[in-house]
């Protein structure tokens, strides 16, 4: 085992398994959209260690996490979870205890919704 002090940030993000390839970990360092430390990165090449906090988006949410461990290698998710400390989890999701909304329902062969039917929908759904 190597004794290593700090590890590149793409090959960090592919180790923790944020990412599925270390192109996809390059990609979103470039972008420009992630933090180290509040400061903003777009090189794949900066060095990460213990202690850190990173936040960049993925997904819908915005992952905030403190850096644990380096990691040797991209193993199993029980492993990469150990890498980090989530500081800020994305929401919960809907549980089998919550409702669930009511579904719509057309009668079967009534064909698709006019533009009207659409418009009615839309301002039943809120949307």
């Amino acid at each position: 085992m190597t004794d290593r002090t700090s590890i590149r940030i793409d090959k960090w993000l592919w180790h923790a398994r944020f990412v599925k390839t270390r192109s996809l970990a390059a990609k979103l360092c470039q972008g420009g959209k992630l933090r180290l430390n509040g400061e903003h990165i777009s090189k794949s090449h900066q060095a990460l260690r213990p202690g850190d906090v990173l936040t960049f988006p993925l997904g819908p949410h915005i992952r905030v996490v403190k850096i644990v461990a380096l990691g040797e290698r991209r193993g199993p998710a029980a492993e990469a979870k150990t890498l980090y400390e989530d500081l800020a989890p994305p929401e919960r999701r809907r549980g089998a205890s919550e409702p669930r909304p009511a579904k719509l329902s057309r009668e079967p062969g009534s064909g698709r919704p006019t533009k009207s039917e659409r418009r009615a929908i839309d301002r039943l759904m809120n949307r």
